[in-house]
């Protein structure tokens, strides 16, 4: 007989495989059926980064010695009952796998009471329980984890080092903090204490203990509600991005979850606010329907699948961009402040005392600016006295091909106060202009600026094009590997209604005589192949997205660039037509358009304010 049944040991430590591939593995778990468990605080205690020993204590229910012991066998759960619960899951936990799985790899011990009756201590080795006796009758579980994988020595060998492990650990309890900001949490390695929340419910003061008060200070609120979700959290300004999208904090119903959509969601919202290979830092709680949401596609419970993906997607994109438009997004140069100047910032949010301790060590390190009055300061030079100035200091004559006007092509109404009134007094290295208000001084790109104009003008005109086609002067002529010329043939017809006409023209080889009139003069064969590309990678043909990538590419290549310089005239001219697009404050590849020095860091630079 070749087919055998495996042991239950055996069975149960393959499963453990799955459940259990680190100590952030079983800190999450520990710490999830705390949550489930009604836990209003939790500690988490670790030594050597939870591979000697991890200790989770809460607050929550708690279990009578019946259900205690059951919790450890296999598929044991009082989260779901029948198949429909199933698609209904309220819960972090439900599978019933995770305390059979951790126990069979572990040594571990369990001490748990409802309050009501004494409690129960269970030590387990293996998998098996060893002993069992009576405990205190504290409301609330506490389990300890010592010796992981100490029978499966293969899978020690995987262990990475402390302290990417611990990083694994640490990044797993922001997430849950983040998601939580109305349980304390308080983690500690090695006896030091690694961070403590408040559990006061105020998600900003999370984020400020997470990553930093100067962080929290330049994060957005966002709310929308709809009949399917409710979308509430914080992203931050543009000016503040990471490396990775790793810092693209999604929550689903109190899950936090990785999914590609919704984080193409966020940079979609961000569309050409962020320079490229840049990322926001976000923190999106989003609360629907559980029927709506799919938990059970992952052993780690860390991917969904959503049945409105498409509305969700655009729930999320126009949540960012509706906030961000809301704002002025200048970036202001920030000047390092006295540690005595840095109360009262920290007075906006409201610490407990261990954890403000914390904060107030934070804040010392991170560079934290005051907003104080700023003091009077003499008007801004109107434009009649630039011009008065300007007949006695010669500026060079601008070059012809500066100024298109595109102010009344606007996309959409501004809001009028996103860019205050600002005066233009000079030019810098004929790239950057020079201007005041009463606020201070900025410093204007005046490529970038153009390029935000020119964007928006030409995806205004792209986006509603005529169908008609172009003859080409002389036929553009492609030769496409065996995959793409697949692709080519496969497509045929979606391409001819977008009006592309390959002609075959040997092996592999095709010619197009006309193109569609939208096509950017001169970059017909860069668009076509564009074009290929996307259908190869997603299977269709988005215009759109084509179109924006020629707006951009247009924008670019015609608009003026550095050391070109303008008289005062023009640059009035520039800022007005920049104060009419939609985001006036990156160009379309993200980077920034103005920059701020207010008075007040004018005068500390100086030494005129202390």
């Amino acid at each position: 007989m070749k087919i055998k049944q495996m042991p239950t040991e055996l069975a149960n430590k393959i499963a453990a495989g799955e459940v259990v591939e680190r100590p952030a593995s079983v800190v999450k778990e520990l710490v999830e059926n705390s949550i489930d468990a009604g836990s209003t605080s939790i500690k988490i205690e670790l030594d050597e980064a939870g591979i000697t020993r991890i200790k989770v204590t809460d607050n929550g229910d708690g279990m009578t010695a019946a259900d205690s012991e059951r919790a450890f066998l296999a598929h044991a759960t009082s989260k779901i009952s029948n198949e429909t619960d199933l698609f209904h899951v309220r819960t972090l936990g439900f599978r019933g796998e995770a305390l059979a799985s951790i126990a069979a790899v572990s040594k571990l011990t369990l001490k748990t009471s409802t309050g009501e009756e004494a409690g129960t201590i269970l030590s387990i080795e293996g998998g098996e329980i060893v002993e069992r006796n009576k405990s205190d009758a504290r409301k609330g579980t506490e389990i300890t984890v010592e010796q992981l994988f100490y029978n499966t020595p293969a899978r020690l060998k995987y262990m990475k080092s402390l302290h990417t492990e611990l990083g694994h650990i640490t990044d797993l309890l922001n997430r849950l903090a983040l998601s939580y900001p109305e349980i304390r949490f308080e983690a500690i390695h090695n006896g030091r204490t690694l961070f403590k929340t408040s559990g006061s419910g105020d998600l900003l003061q999370v984020i400020a203990q997470v990553y930093g008060m100067s962080v929290a200070r330049k994060m957005l609120p966002v709310h929308h509600e709809s009949l399917d979700y409710e979308i509430t959290g914080y992203i931050a300004r543009p000016e503040v991005t990471r490396a990775s999208r790793n810092f693209i904090s999604t929550i689903i119903n109190g899950r936090y979850i990785k999914n590609y959509p919704l984080a193409k969601a966020v940079m979609d919202g961000y569309h050409t606010m962020l320079t490229i290979g840049k990322y926001p830092l976000v923190v999106l709680k989003i609360n629907m329907d559980p029927i709506l949401v799919d938990v059970n596609v992952h052993p780690t419970k860390l991917e969904v699948r959503f049945s409105k993906d498409k509305e969700l997607y655009e729930s999320v994109k126009e949540t960012i961009r509706t906030a961000l438009r809301q704002e002025t997004l200048i970036p202001e140069i920030e000047y390092k402040q006295p540690k005595e100047k840095q109360q009262s910032i920290q007075e906006q949010f409201t610490f407990s005392a261990p954890m403000e301790e914390e904060v107030n060590k934070q804040s010392v390190r991170e560079e934290t600016i005051i907003k104080e009055p700023t003091r009077e300061i003499q008007p801004p030079v109107m434009k009649e006295s630039i011009q008065q100035q300007d007949e006695t200091i010669p500026v060079p004559d601008p070059e012809p091909e500066y100024l298109e006007p595109v102010q009344e092509e606007a996309v959409e109404a501004p809001k009028e106060d996103r860019i205050p009134l600002i005066y233009p007094i000079g030019q810098l290295h004929g790239t950057y202009i020079l201007a005041q208000n009463e606020e201070g001084f900025y410093m204007i790109d005046q490529h970038a600026a153009q390029e935000r104009i020119k964007y928006e003008f030409f995806r205004d005109k792209l986006g509603k094009p005529s169908t008609d086609s172009q003859q080409l002067l002389l036929p553009l002529t492609f030769e496409f590997s065996n995959q793409e010329a697949l692709f080519i043939e496969a497509y045929k017809e979606d391409l001819e209604k977008v009006g592309l006409f390959f002609e075959p023209f040997g092996e592999k080889t095709y010619i197009i005589r006309s193109c569609p009139s939208w096509f950017p003069k001169g970059f017909e064969e860069e668009v076509v192949r564009d074009i290929i590309e996307q259908i190869m990678k997603d299977d269709k043909i988005n215009i759109a997205h084509i179109r924006e990538e020629a707006a951009i590419m247009m924008a670019c290549k015609r608009s003026i660039k550095a050391n070109h310089h303008l008289t005062i005239d023009d640059m009035f001219q520039l800022i007005e037509d920049l104060r009419s697009t939609t985001d006036p404050f990156t160009c379309p590849h993200g980077r920034p358009i103005i920059i701020h020095f207010s008075s007040y860091e004018l005068e500390k630079m100086f030494k005129r304010s202390m």
